[in-house]
């Protein structure tokens, strides 16, 4: 199983981002000769370097969905109160590491990602499938 590259959106639509912005986008599985698209959710935020990066909004506790908060300025997962930064990183809760930041990359001006399933409940990022 193969999985492509996903547009995120154009390079300057994230050239001003002062809060993480969700984006939905379609996931091109590739498995021998079948074709598998689904659509997942993910942030597109910056780092303390200023530099974009994109997170699942797959929470690494338990897999919850975890959104953004915009009156407390924190993503808040809402299954068991993990609370992380805005650029990903955990602030408190039962989760063991932040939130996983997904390979980028930029072509003809374009944000790409490669999106990727993490092991839960560990400490570390571990792809998995």
């Amino acid at each position: 199983t193969q999985l492509k590259s996903s547009p995120v959106g154009e390079l300057s639509e994230f050239s001003s981002l002062t809060e993480p912005v969700m984006r939905t986008i379609h996931i091109e599985q590739v498995d021998g000769w079948r074709t598998n698209v689904s659509e997942k959710v993910v942030y597109v935020t910056k780092d303390g370097q200023g530099q974009l990066r994109v997170l699942s909004s797959i929470c690494p506790h338990l897999g919850c969905s975890v959104p953004w908060n915009k009156q407390r300025n924190k993503f808040v997962c809402p299954c068991h109160d993990t609370i992380f930064a805005a650029d990903g990183t955990r602030v408190s809760g039962p989760s063991l590491r932040g939130m996983d930041a997904l390979e980028t990359s930029v072509e003809n001006g374009q944000l790409q990602v490669r999106f990727q399933y993490f092991r839960q409940l560990v400490s570390h990022k571990e792809v998995i499938g």
